[in-house]
């Protein structure tokens, strides 16, 4: 065997020069590729309406469209006494309006072949329908008339309490939620972001939330400034800037809610103990920054570097990552995943396992380790790897309209603008992610 690999080896160098060349090729030509497909990407055209509400959009043709209203309002702007009251309104959204009731708005959105969702996160509330292009004008109508229209009924308020305590009992199910809730609650304690989005069972059952706490919250935060009306797939922007201006125009420009607080990180942990279960579900984070730091690019890729590794899904699953190979090798964890989580003023930073019980203090040494090498000897090859992958995966996720929707309505409201993806991807290769000797 040794004597056919020397003969091979012989016999095959300039194979092997030949192949290496055309893989350098190879790369350059890819790289050239991916640089010309972002700079052919549509333009994200944005109007400023007289009220403050902005519209974005982007054009690409399609025949489907989807359009949606991003709102800055969420759970951060909640107190204790009201702690739900953004989520709750999410649900009311599709109760009825005055206008229409909730079978009329269902069979409508039904007929148009249409789909009408809603969600809320801890910093904006979203409304958004995916439609065919033609029936922009109608979709459009709709999210109008159910943000500001809605009769918020007292019937259909004590109804959807019931509903909102049922998901409260799935999302206990949820252990990713839970944690993840827990996390906030002892990063951000005695802050609106230490809060839950659902908010608390009293505030749900007990009638703390009431239609006056819904209405009060509408008249305060869904003004013109804190709007945006973005669209994507088929959609002119000549016509969307006529449709909010007939719809949305007249929204109120002046916000008099109070100003955002700050929310101060508070390093602390929170253990809960349940010998019945079989696993560990484990975060652990450190503080981060905002959406408009010049350190959000770097911890993007540093987050990139550590990666994501599921047992479930086979060796070949991420094992560029140090970690998934220890995770891998040692057998620590069944899954992982990195995560960069930004609010507009802080973030965090961090790792979320899911151990044996045998395996949870090894599985977190190795991930603190992990994390140190970051600091000490991570190579200048590891980190144009964890560039170019961050960069495949920013391209991977704008598949369809509704995820370039989703990042258009998200940009405008972190940073007023759509930032386009060549400027992105120059700003992830600029970015000081470079190895440098500790003095």
């Amino acid at each position: 065997m040794a004597a056919s690999v020397q003969r091979f080896g012989a016999a095959g160098r300039h194979f092997i020069k030949n192949l290496l060349n055309t893989r350098t090729f190879n790369r350059t030509r890819s790289t050239q590729a991916v640089s010309q497909v972002l700079l052919n990407v549509p333009e994200t055209k944005v109007t400023t309406l007289d009220n403050g509400l902005r519209v974005a959009s982007e054009d690409s043709g399609l025949t489907t469209c989807t359009v949606g209203l991003w709102i800055d309002a969420g759970s951060r702007y909640e107190n204790e006494h009201n702690n739900g009251t953004a989520h709750f309104l999410e649900h009311m959204a599709f109760k009825g309006t005055r206008k229409r009731s909730q079978l009329d708005l269902e069979l409508e959105i039904e007929n148009m072949g249409a789909h009408l969702n809603a969600y809320t996160s801890r910093e904006q509330t979203v409304y958004y329908a995916k439609a065919f292009s033609r029936d922009l004008p109608r979709a459009v109508e709709i999210l109008a008339d159910i943000i500001q229209n809605s009769t918020l009924g007292e019937a259909e308020i004590e109804r959807e309490r019931g509903v909102i305590l049922r998901e409260m009992q799935e999302v206990e199910t949820n252990l990713q939620e839970v944690v993840f809730d827990y996390l906030h609650a002892t990063a951000y304690q005695d802050t609106p972001l230490g809060r839950t989005i659902l908010g608390p069972t009293e505030n749900i059952k007990y009638v703390t939330i009431n239609r006056g706490d819904l209405v009060e919250y509408i008249t305060t935060h869904y003004k013109g400034p804190r709007i945006v009306l973005a669209a994507a797939g088929g959609v002119s922007h000549n016509e969307l800037i006529d449709l909010a201006k007939f719809h949305f125009g007249k929204l109120p420009a002046r916000y008099s809610g109070e100003a955002l607080l700050p929310c101060h990180f508070t390093g602390n942990e929170i253990r809960v103990r349940d010998d019945k279960m079989p696993l560990a579900h484990i975060a652990i984070a450190v503080e981060a920054v905002g959406w408009s730091h010049p350190d959000t690019i770097p911890l993007m890729v540093a987050n990139t570097l550590i990666g994501n590794w599921d047992r479930s899904l086979g060796g070949g699953m991420n094992l560029s990552s140090k970690l998934a190979q220890m995770a891998c090798q040692g057998n620590l964890c069944h899954s992982f995943q990195s995560f960069n989580t930004c609010y507009t003023d802080t973030g965090l930073w961090g790792l979320y396992m899911v151990c044996e019980a045998g395996t949870v203090s090894d599985m977190m040494r190795f991930t603190q380790l992990e994390w140190m090498s970051l600091c000490t000897n991570v190579t200048e090859s590891e980190v144009n790897r964890a560039k170019n992958l961050l960069k495949t995966n920013m391209l991977l996720h704008l598949d369809g309209s509704t995820p370039i929707c989703e990042d258009i309505g998200r940009q405008m409201l972190c940073y007023s603008r759509r930032i386009p993806l060549h400027e992105l991807e120059a700003r992830i290769d600029v970015s000081k992610c470079t190895c440098r000797p500790l003095t």
